[in-house]
């Protein structure tokens, strides 16, 4: 950026009074009424199949009560959605917090439900509440699902977002920066920064968004908020304020419905691992210590198997047609068996159906050599004159990887988890890429679903480390969705 200059500059994009006043209120009142058709149509729909939708005559007095508990359930349901805060704009657009109010929500709702007639000894039919509670509770993950797909293109258009006035140290001010543009669909929108105690002529290039000021004082950082018109304030790690600023700066924002975020020097750690406590009005921010074992081992285990079993089942005779397609390609084998590193460095023979020609591990040195690739820890050939032209489709749909559900069932593998690297790649890990062997192998990843090969190294480790961190089944299984999306969308072998 060059020299600071001391005046505000001009902060272009949005008004506050749009992205607050206009989209907060939109987004809502959408899904409110996309909420109550969801609910209206699985409630309705549950009692049509349950009871039929023919008139109902005078002494039909069971099926009466249940028009009354049908018109109950949806405005009850409606309701719980609404105080279980699944509208709140800021959850909307990323992360699982929107999904898991909806899903908190409708639990309760069916709880009270089955509470209550219980209690009572009210007969409800099991198949009426049976119908209406799954359909409908998917009904609103799809509707919400799509909504969110709406809300990411607009976002990426730089619409429908807060805008924010990053105050912090220089780097940390950067950092944060950067991360939130990184990730347009959470919604927060960087416009400029104020770096308090940052030298008063310094290149802050590396900020990339307009910086309006180097002051301390208070009145200066409260009047670069007023002036870059922001919906919230984010105070990064390394700032250069005396606490009891920081507290007068949130009085003043609250006065002002402006949000106040603290953005701690955190990186790659997500919300179940962190948990706050107050002392002596200090909130102490605990980082938990990463354990996939007891329960959660148990879990994600028996996960694995009724998943990768069913789809075995559901998948053999695409199984028997692949193979013998690979089979008549060139007589060579069907499988291709190689060893890999699993868990805590142990080694295990991963399958795939063979997409390249027999002798194709012979050539990978020559062709690492001639691309000068030989000494990174992700060994891919660009163009590989080693893949047949039915591996290219096999690879194109990932079909070749479906024979790692057996190294699943067998142990050696996960669902979900890092990429199973050869020694030769393992053996150039640091201490950082290290960690990625703490849990079982995948057969896919997060950072297959967030760019799939075409990521470079760093990043990629970024990514598997992040998984290794804040392991969950919910984040298995939205990972096993996004899975599906990135194959078809074929952008790159996983």
């Amino acid at each position: 950026m060059g020299d600071l200059n001391v005046d505000t500059p001009t902060i272009t994009g949005p008004s506050r009074t749009y992205s607050t006043k206009s989209w907060r209120l939109r987004y809502a009142s959408r899904l409110r009424l996309i909420d109550a058709g969801v609910v209206i149509w699985a409630v309705a729909g549950a009692f049509g199949i349950r009871f039929g939708f023919a008139e109902i005559s005078d002494n039909q007095v069971r099926e009466v009560d249940y028009v009354l508990l049908s018109i109950a359930l949806v405005v009850g349901w409606w309701i719980l959605l609404e105080l279980w805060g699944s509208r709140d704009s800021r959850v909307l657009g990323s992360g699982s917090e929107e999904y898991k109010r909806v899903i908190a929500g409708s639990v309760w709702l069916f709880g009270v439900v089955a509470v209550v007639s219980y209690a009572l000894r009210i007969d409800t039919a099991r198949g009426f509440v049976g119908l209406a509670f799954p359909a409908g509770a998917l009904g609103l993950l799809i509707a919400r699902w799509l909504v969110r797909q709406h809300l990411s293109l607009e976002r990426k258009r730089g619409l429908s977002s807060s805008r924010v006035l990053i105050i912090g140290g220089r780097y940390s001010a950067a950092h944060l920066v950067s991360s939130l543009q990184s990730a347009p669909a959470a919604g927060y929108l960087p416009v400029a920064a104020h770096l308090p105690g940052a030298p008063p002529r310094g290149d802050f290039a590396d900020v990339s968004v307009p910086v309006t000021g180097v002051e301390t004082d208070f009145e200066s950082i409260l009047n670069a908020i007023l002036k870059t018109d922001v919906d919230a304030v984010a105070v990064s790690a390394g700032v250069n304020m005396h606490p009891k600023d920081l507290r007068r700066l949130g009085w003043e924002l609250a006065a002002r419905d402006i949000g106040m975020i603290l953005a701690p020097a955190l990186t790659d750690v997500a919300g179940p691992r962190i948990h706050t406590q107050p002392v002596a009005g200090l909130p102490l921010i605990h980082v938990s210590t990463p354990k996939l074992a007891g329960g959660k081992k148990v879990a994600k285990r028996s996960f694995d198997l009724i998943v990768a079993g069913l789809l075995v089942a559901l998948l053999a005779p695409l199984f028997l047609l692949l193979a013998l397609m690979v089979k008549l390609t060139d007589g060579g084998p069907v499988f291709y068996r190689q060893e890999r590193i699993g868990l805590r460095g142990t080694t295990f023979q991963m399958l795939k159906f063979r997409s390249m020609k027999v002798d194709a591990d012979a050539q990978l040195n020559a062709l690492l050599a001639a691309q000068g690739s030989g000494g990174t820890p992700l060994f891919k050939i660009e163009n590989d004159p080693r893949i047949t032209p039915l591996g290219r489709i096999l690879r194109k749909y990932s079909l070749d990887e479906l024979p790692q559900l057996l190294n699943v069932l067998g142990g050696s593998m996960s669902l979900v988890g890092p990429r199973p690297q050869r020694e030769g790649e393992v053996a150039l890990y640091d201490d950082a890429a290290h960690r990625r062997l703490y849990v079982s192998p995948g057969m896919s990843g997060l950072w297959q679903v967030s760019g799939r090969s075409n990521l470079n190294w760093e990043e990629s480790i970024r990514l598997d480390l992040y998984y290794v961190e804040n392991w969950s089944l919910m984040g298995d299984i939205v990972i096993l969705f996004k899975t599906f999306k990135a194959v078809f969308a074929s952008t790159g072998a996983v």
